[in-house]
């Protein structure tokens, strides 16, 4: 049995980390302590303790615990255990813990939502996805999400070094450890307690004469201390906060973010989500900075890693040290607004392309006015639909470049709206 699963916890003061739900009068321990189990999901990333505490759940109220993982199981798999659980003359009820629920279809989550209803079982889902994404909107009704967050350093090393302690006890042999090789391996594990106890009875099958040094450790840690998937909840926090530190005018986060989606060689991301900010949160308050942005990451794409670190530092330093003004996505946002609502209206009669009036018209003829037969090559006239005539969409930002062109316009105009 590999050295995680011996030494599992059995009960709640032994879990590792999850101590806003599961610490002294938190809401998760409240309610097993209860001995009433509701239907519950538990959302977060793999080998931080959900499938742990569903044991400990299904040990503390004497059910009969089923497993099953939605990667490959069907839906006759959840009717036989509905039969083989009916059958039972003792326990308290059928607890199916459920692996990976976001695999499962539509029509196979909505194939347990029957049973959960009528109470043939209660349901502890575990998934790595954003529940509110990937699981039935009518199962989630029914069941209370906890949110299982990765474990921090200081939680993890303890626990390293009680898995040292009992392994060394169970292989009758010591092992000399150096301090550091628990940092290390903890930073390689981003969080995943059960990782890092993979790695530490690694160490204790390759170490020699007995001796666990940094330089072992470094062998047989994974690379990334960060946990990545393209197509998952990682990948979007990534990203949210690397445009977050952008906006908020911290170079340094934004470097550091930067570091983390290098480090998962996620250039494409990177580089699209760079343009955006450029137009996004620096807009036109400092329009070049679209252009250099475009310049670094046409280069960055050319050149690939590692030389593309470059370019694309120099294009987050320049976006999170720019001048910010977001005007320009305000205003589209606002027109496309009123065009969702259907609210538009007929062109003006002198923007339209020439043809005849019909004879009901009320004025004939197109009465365009050319702004370049115009001092400043601007003439008053009206462009908008009659019914929102007066509509504002855009409004100058106080950065120099737009209060410049505000000026201008005032001066030009006599008066902007």
């Amino acid at each position: 049995m590999p050295l995680a699963d011996s030494i599992r916890p059995k009960t709640l003061d032994e879990v590792v980390g999850q101590k806003h739900i599961l610490g002294v009068d938190k809401p998760l321990r409240r309610i097993i302590e209860s001995g009433k189990i509701p239907n519950m999901i538990f959302y977060g990333s793999s080998g931080i303790g959900k499938t742990t505490v569903a044991n400990i759940i299904a040990n503390s109220t004497d059910m009969n615990l089923y497993k099953l993982n939605g990667t490959n199981c069907s839906t006759a798999d959840i009717k036989d255990i509905i039969n083989s659980g009916g059958s039972y003359s003792f326990g308290k009820g059928t607890l199916l813990y459920l692996d990976e629920i976001q695999y499962l279809n539509k029509r196979q989550q909505q194939s347990l939502l029957e049973y959960i209803e009528n109470g043939d079982i209660t349901l502890i889902a575990s998934t790595t996805e954003n529940p509110y994404f990937y699981i039935y909107n009518a199962i989630l009704s029914r069941s209370t999400v906890f949110e299982f967050k990765p474990v921090e350093k200081d939680d993890i090393i303890p626990a390293l070094k009680r898995a040292m302690m009992i392994a060394q006890s169970d292989m009758k042999l010591e092992f000399s450890v150096e301090e550091a090789v628990y940092e290390h391996i903890v930073l390689g594990c981003g969080g995943d307690v059960r990782k890092a106890i993979n790695t530490v009875e690694l160490c204790m099958l390759a170490a020699n004469n007995g001796r666990i040094d940094l330089e072992l450790a470094k062998q047989l840690t994974q690379k990334s201390s960060m946990k990545y998937d393209r197509n998952g909840d990682q990948h979007y926090d990534i990203l949210s906060a690397f445009q977050k530190s952008i906006r908020g005018s911290d170079e340094n986060a934004a470097l550091h973010y930067l570091a983390r989606l290098i480090a998962a060689d996620d250039l494409p991301s990177i580089c699209r989500r760079l343009l955006v900010i450029a137009a996004e949160d620096v807009g036109l308050a400092f329009p070049n900075a679209i252009v250099v942005t475009k310049a670094c990451v046409d280069s960055a794409l050319q050149l690939g890693f590692p030389e593309a670190r470059i370019p694309l530092a120099e294009a987050v330093i320049l976006l999170a040290t720019a001048p910010k003004s977001n005007s320009a996505e305000a205003a589209i946002d606002m027109a496309l607004a009123d065009v969702e609502r259907g609210n538009t209206g007929d062109f003006p009669r002198h923007l339209q392309n020439k043809h005849y009036d019909g004879e009901g018209a009320a004025v004939k003829g197109q009465h365009y006015l050319y702004p370049h037969d115009y001092p400043n090559h601007y003439i008053e006239q009206q462009y908008l639909p009659d019914n929102i005539k007066d509509r504002v969409y855009y409004k100058y930002g106080d950065n120099k470049f737009e209060q410049a062109s505000y000026g201008y316009w005032k001066k030009i105009k006599g008066t902007v709206k």
